[in-house]
């Protein structure tokens, strides 16, 4: 025993030289990450980048092929070109980017009227958005085997679009409104009618994630005050994620997502609940985030001319205009934009000649994230 003690003695003095060796590494690699995050470029929504952003959008609303139809079918009459099915939305290789793909040139000419190619833009939009066109897309809509059609996402991209045009005070707004207030009315109605129904939420990070479904539906409902609306979500979001608690971003992303599950969940909370019961909310959902050395990797895309593995970098748009969002309502967390910065930076480069793989439908998301950090 005796002999033991010098031996435990040499081994403790190893140890502890041991660990102040390291405690210097991980001071070093502290201060890396520090300089890191500084030189990350902070991206807005310039006049340059617009004009770059709406070439992606402008070039496939009017393209016809490739195209993904996702119908349904009863006979072999229904088998019909996509403009005979969709005259409105038939561009952009599948209905939901079209409807977004509209939303982008809308919010980029409200934002920008002197837009490069704006009369171009506009004559492509008012003949899509007429009034013909939106009576053939919801008679679509009403099909016997289409009334799931488009839920949720396609559904949330047209409640925006119809809120964009709301709150653009121009006449030629106007018109496109007008047009599309009846196909607006009834994805209300769909909503409506589909929420009491939904017992579970889906958490997925694709097209059918309801919280992002709910953002969308919400943000319409807020702004033109359909109270009906807005008060079904609310309920509807409060039963599906109140409760939740430590949400599993480790397990993030998978393999095809262009929405995070969790980061949906947070950006439709934020807005149905009032500041108190919010924190309190997210102290249990995803307490991390108000740590300042939260930090969370890039989607990486290995392949983009492969149209589920680029859903990544929508992922990292998605991502983005969550932490901006949250930023700019909650000071506390601020320091999540330069995250949200990273992001952007990591994906917004590859859009511009990018393949059509991506290119028919990121621009819009790219869009949506930069107007957040404004």
């Amino acid at each position: 025993m005796i002999k033991l003690i010098p031996f435990l003695y040499l081994l403790a003095i190893v140890f502890s030289c041991n660990k102040k060796a390291k405690e210097p590494e991980k001071a070093i690699k502290k201060v890396a990450n520090t300089v890191l995050v500084k030189e990350i470029k902070n991206v807005e929504l310039t006049l340059t980048e617009a004009i770059n952003l709406a070439t992606l959008p402008l070039t496939c609303l009017q393209t016809e092929y490739p195209n993904k139809l996702g119908q349904t079918i009863s006979n072999g009459e229904e088998l019909k070109e996509p403009h005979v099915l969709h005259p409105a939305f038939y561009g952009c290789f599948d209905w939901h980017s079209a409807v977004h793909g509209h939303w982008s040139l809308i919010k980029l000419l409200k934002t920008f009227p002197n837009l490069k190619d704006a009369q171009e833009i506009k004559l492509k939009l008012i003949q899509n958005i007429s009034k013909e066109n939106i009576e053939a897309e919801i008679a679509y809509f009403k099909g016997k085997y289409n009334k799931s059609y488009e839920r949720t996402y396609g559904w949330a991209w047209l409640l925006k679009l119809a809120e964009e045009l709301h709150t653009w005070d121009d006449p030629f707004a106007r018109k496109l409104e007008s047009n599309l207030q009846p196909l607006t009315e009834l994805i209300i109605q769909k909503y409506i009618a589909f929420l009491p129904k939904l017992a579970y939420p889906i958490r997925v990070g694709t097209h059918t994630n309801t919280a992002f479904g709910f953002s969308f539906a919400w943000d319409y409902a807020y702004t033109l005050q359909n109270i009906t609306l807005k008060e079904a979500i609310e309920a509807k979001a409060k039963s599906f994620y109140l409760n939740d608690k430590n949400c599993p971003l480790v397990w993030e992303p998978s393999g095809y997502d262009f929405l995070s599950p969790c980061f949906e969940e947070i950006d439709l909370m934020r807005r149905v609940l009032n500041k108190s019961v919010f924190h309190s909310w997210i102290n249990d959902f995803a307490p991390q985030l108000k740590s300042h050395d939260f930090n969370i990797e890039t989607g990486l895309v290995l392949d983009r001319t492969d149209g589920h593995l680029v859903h990544l970098d929508g992922l990292n748009f998605s991502r983005a205009w969550v932490l901006y969002g949250l930023a700019n309502q909650y000071e506390e967390f601020s320091h999540l934009k330069v995250i949200a910065n990273k992001h952007v930076n990591h994906s917004l480069p590859n859009l511009v000649g990018d393949d059509y793989e991506g290119g028919h439908w990121l621009a819009s998301f790219a869009i949506y994230a930069l107007y957040h950090n404004q």
